[in-house]
């Protein structure tokens, strides 16, 4: 595997831990409506497990309200009892054929709380660009040691590694600080 390969391949996986930590944000209640918070509930319905997301449909028709619409009618009462049991602080409300869900008001206690599972979200979000600068780095030497490769170039791409390494756990951060200061937002 060539030393441009190896770089390229490195940053298609720490985009991609970049894109992982911005769900998991999305999924961290900050006061406003998202369908992020519930979209990934296992709902048991036709006898499997399914994700809420492909059973009905979701949106936020006010910001601190979300209705969930099953395609089925016989899914409503399952799609309830999954967000009950999923305890994520909301509590379903069936109108008709659809399920409402109210956003209470944060309290500063849970606003802190959200702010530290965002901190130990961005904090895997590092974890894995390290490992995967790790990764890199392994690969880059062992093509120096298999020879056809000048050590210039292997320091070269050392540290273009380190770069992209630098860059992403940047990203990273700016991600939850911006998310930090949305949850703590009256």
């Amino acid at each position: 595997m060539a030393l441009d390969d190896i770089l390229l391949e490195a940053e298609d996986k720490m985009t991609k831990t970049e894109e992982v930590v911005l769900h998991e944000f999305a999924s961290v209640r900050t006061g406003k409506a998202s369908p992020a918070l519930v979209e990934n509930i296992m709902v048991e319905v036709y006898g499997s497990n399914m994700r809420l997301r492909e059973v009905a449909g979701i949106s936020t028709p006010e910001p601190r309200m979300l209705v969930i619409q099953p395609w089925d009618m016989g899914s409503l009462h399952p799609i309830e009892k999954a967000i009950q049991k999923a305890n994520i602080g909301l509590n379903p409300a069936i109108h008709g054929k659809l399920i409402r869900l109210v956003l209470p008001e944060l309290s500063e206690e849970r606003r802190v709380e959200f702010v530290k599972l965002a901190h130990k979200m961005a904090e895997h979000g590092r974890v894995a660009v390290r490992h995967v600068r790790r990764d890199a780095m392994e690969h880059i030497k062992k093509e120096g040691k298999s020879g056809g490769v000048s050590e210039e170039d292997v320091e070269h791409a050392e540290k273009e590694v380190q770069k992209l390494t630098d860059q992403y756990i940047k990203k990273i951060d700016e991600h939850l600080a911006h998310k930090e200061k949305e949850i703590l937002t009256v």
